[in-house]
């Protein structure tokens, strides 16, 4: 593979903002994608696609390394996302499944789930080198190769103005998206640099603390294990809470240890009993598709303590992201800590964001 920008490439990379910056004459606009990041590399036949972290999808998306030598330039390298619909939003958690070590769970799943690719910034066409051009310049270079891009290379909307892109923030939820990034005009390619913004969706959930895994640096707590009951009364495992200074941590251990319990009697005990399906109870312990050798064990609690925790958005019937501690609820019992406390966005359908 010889192109003027070869990988690994780490990707340009967005902060964390509260509000919608305004328009100053130099923004763009552009919905936050919920998948995987990913630059792709064409050189004619050859095709690399390279993670967040340099590691490669290639062999995890041979759909996609067709869809590439089909529907983009014989030499070029793109930023993007791998996302993966499933009706008229995205799915994560069926894209997460994607990421299999077995060549022929590869080969099925391709298949049965394919993804797509969602493109939004141009590093390099044919010999030129444009990651000194300013993003205003690489975006229209972009547009004028989507002229032949088909249906599993498509390409991200994008607006100058402020007020669509709030309606867009409000809007596009429904459909799996998570935010909207924000992006300076005259901004060159900047790999591993938060140069660009974010604004990401917050609300908030009242949840039960029923464990906590140790941090690795030792006996304090790293994360607080999550749970929201069900309509059945069934505890499930939301996420974690694990944004916590070091002297805090220290200082958790001591305050949950009355609620310390056995994991034979814990809503969550049998994690390692079933797979579960589709109305199985959700547990902790699952082996990690990332880290086969990651330690999921927990100290279990009794189900008694709530607190309240910003998140962002939910992927199924958890968050999404690590959630964030925002208070004790000693008023809230943990049965009045269920689902139907949370804010589910309306529907939205993906095709039409792509169209426009």
């Amino acid at each position: 593979m010889k192109l003027p920008v070869e990988p690994p490439v780490a990707p340009m990379l967005a902060k964390a903002v509260k509000g919608m910056p305004a328009q100053d004459g130099t923004l763009f606009y552009e919905p936050k994608w919920d998948g995987f990041r990913c630059i792709v590399f064409r050189d004619g036949d050859e095709v690399y696609l390279g993670s967040r972290n340099e590691r490669p999808f290639t062999r995890y998306f041979p759909e996609l390394v067709e869809a590439v030598r089909a529907e983009l330039p014989e030499r070029v390298v793109v930023d993007g996302e791998i996302v993966l619909l499933r009706g008229q939003g995205l799915d994560f958690d069926a894209l997460q499944q994607r990421i299999h070590p077995a060549a022929s769970r590869v080969r099925l799943l391709a298949e049965q789930t394919p993804a797509s690719f969602i493109a939004f910034d141009l590093l390099a066409l044919g010999d030129d080198n444009l990651m000194e051009q300013p993003f205003s310049g690489r975006r229209t270079r972009l547009e004028q190769i989507f002229g032949r891009a088909g249906g599993s290379v498509r390409l991200t909307p994008i607006t100058a103005d402020d007020g669509r892109a709030a309606e867009w923030f409000e809007m596009f939820e429904g459909a799996g998206l998570d935010g909207i990034i924000v992006k300076p005009g005259g901004l060159p390619y900047e790999p591993d640099r938060r140069t660009m913004f974010k604004v990401k969706h917050e609300r908030t959930a009242d949840v039960v603390v029923a464990g906590y895994r140790e941090h690795k640096s030792g006996p304090v707590v790293g994360s607080l294990l999550l749970g929201l009951y069900d309509d059945a009364g069934r505890l499930h495992h939301v996420g974690v809470a694990a944004s916590f200074p070091m002297a805090r941590r220290a200082e958790l251990v001591g305050e949950l240890a009355p609620y310390l319990t056995d994991l034979s009697s814990h809503p969550w005990g049998a994690w390692m009993a079933d797979a579960g399906g589709e109305q199985a109870q959700r547990r902790p312990g699952n082996v990690s598709r990332w880290n086969a050798g990651k330690d999921l064990s927990f100290i279990p609690l009794r189900p008694e303590l709530v607190i309240e925790v910003a998140y962002d958005h939910m992927e199924g019937d958890r968050f999404r992201h690590t959630a964030q501690f925002r208070r004790a609820r000693p008023d809230r019992t943990p049965e009045s800590c269920t689902y139907a406390q949370l804010e589910r966005p309306l529907s939205y359908n993906f095709d039409d964001i792509l169209a426009r």
